[in-house]
């Protein structure tokens, strides 16, 4: 069982945001499912799991102070991808890829999205 039905963050671009969660989601499996015309975006496996869309109240989107959504992916080969690809679309490096001791077999890497949203993506297989 899943403790979430989804997860949103909100944009002020929405196509820069659809290009970059094209290009560093594809790297851990996820895929563009539905774009809500010029609202937002969802993507996801077998159903909707990640939403971006313009907030619903007309004001500007904000970063929360503290909140990071973090991703499975499922390798480190994975996970090196993604943030490789978040780099190279001019994202900034918020945690090299590598292991982290809090958990066994922790491998993460974590960067921002265009908007300043904070994100994480995490394997907890081994190497």
């Amino acid at each position: 069982m899943s403790i979430f039905t989804h997860v949103t963050i909100g944009t002020n671009d929405l196509t820069k945001s659809r290009t970059f969660y094209d290009n560093v989601l594809n790297t851990i499996g996820l895929k563009r499912i539905a774009d809500l015309d010029e609202n937002g975006t969802i993507w996801g496996v077998d159903a909707p799991s990640f939403f971006v869309l313009k907030p619903a109240n007309g004001q500007p989107a904000s970063v929360g102070n503290g909140g990071t959504v973090s991703f499975e992916a499922p390798s480190r080969s994975a996970i090196d991808a993604f943030h490789a690809a978040a780099i190279a679309a001019g994202s900034p490096d918020e945690g090299a890829p590598g292991t982290r001791d809090w958990a066994p077999n922790a491998y993460a890497a974590y960067t921002r999205d265009p908007d300043g949203n904070k994100l994480a993506v995490y394997c907890f297989k081994e190497a």
